[in-house]
């Protein structure tokens, strides 16, 4: 049994590589001098580009990088999927999972046109192992439903 401080040590699992060096989040948690915009304005920035089908990760890179909002949640007391919620702009499929299962029917993709490459065979069911314990964790939470089941055939068709 492994446990985990949060769901993003759970992406290294299967990985050779144990180090942890990636960018790290400012650490002090307020709202710095330079953000002129008001809570209302990136709430509606967040709505909006929520309705465009943007994720939350992908919204939050853009406030970053086109309105130099560095975090949201200082300035709102509520994160961008609190937000999405509040307006129904939630995804029926966590993004996460989301992701992982795109991995995954990607190198089904690749091991169909590559039946020898078999490292990628390995490589496919640890991904398959992180979706099945990812959902877990959703049908646990409420968040997707009971019956949700990852199938392999299924994935590729969507």
């Amino acid at each position: 049994y492994v446990s985990f401080k949060n769901l993003a040590d759970m992406g290294r699992l299967h990985t050779h590589n144990h180090g942890k060096s990636h960018s790290i989040r400012p650490s002090v948690a307020e709202i710095p001098s330079w953000v002129k915009i008001e809570a209302k304005e990136i709430e509606e920035l967040i709505v909006k580009y929520g309705k465009e089908d943007l994720t939350a990760s992908q919204i939050g890179i853009k406030l970053r990088d086109q309105h130099a909002i560095p975090l949201v949640k200082p300035i709102l007391n509520k994160t961008i999927s609190d937000v999405l919620k509040e307006n129904d702009l939630v995804p029926e499929i966590p993004e996460d999972l989301n992701n992982i299962v795109l991995r995954a029917v990607n190198l089904q993709k690749h091991l169909k046109d590559n039946k020898s490459d078999s490292r990628n065979v390995r490589s496919l069911e640890l991904i398959e192992a992180k979706v099945h314990r990812l959902s877990t964790h959703y049908k646990k939470k409420g968040i997707i439903p009971k019956k949700w089941k990852y199938k392999s055939v299924v994935a590729q068709l969507e």
